[in-house]
């Protein structure tokens, strides 16, 4: 049974939609700025490493390249070690999309929380920590825990009889 009756993927999605509509007024999409925040994280990637992580074809990532620079928000460097690649950079602006991102994620918290006493909003703080570091734990293990569990449980049936997706 989730005792958490999806609220947190709810909460996610509702700060993920309102972060998305300010930041597609900055000229930043969604796919773009996921993009951004990979490159900004690990400065001097190459694409090729960019569409491993991110799971995307050579020529999506292209494309979002492309646009990012324009924008003025990445830049690009030969790879000395690779002539047939090149490394990639935030910009200044690409540095700053980032803090206005978490700045964006802030606001909408802060406003979340509001009704909450300051002795629930600490206690919401502290067990929010251990599930973080435990979400942390198991990506960083490349999910290996929820993974076998997935494989065990069947998904439920729908009103139609057949496997949920």
């Amino acid at each position: 049974m989730d005792v958490t009756q999806r609220r947190i993927s709810r909460i996610a999605r509702g700060v993920r939609t309102f972060t998305n509509r300010t930041m597609r007024r900055e000229g930043v999409g969604p796919s773009e700025l996921e993009f951004l925040l990979t490159v900004r994280c690990n400065p001097g990637i190459t694409l090729t490493e960019v569409c491993r992580r991110l799971e995307l074809d050579k020529g999506a990532a292209a494309r979002q390249l492309a646009s990012l620079q324009a924008k003025g928000y990445l830049r690009r460097e030969p790879n000395p070690q690779d002539r047939r690649s090149q490394l990639l950079f935030a910009t200044e602006k690409g540095e700053a999309i980032r803090n206005s991102k978490a700045h964006v994620e802030e606001v909408f918290y802060e406003w979340l929380v509001e009704p909450l006493s300051e002795a629930e909003r600490e206690e919401l703080a502290r067990l929010l920590a251990i599930l973080d570091s435990r979400c942390r734990e198991e990506r960083c293990a490349d999910f290996p825990h929820v993974s076998r569990m997935l494989a065990q449980k069947p998904p439920p049936e729908q009103a139609d009889g057949k496997p949920g997706v």
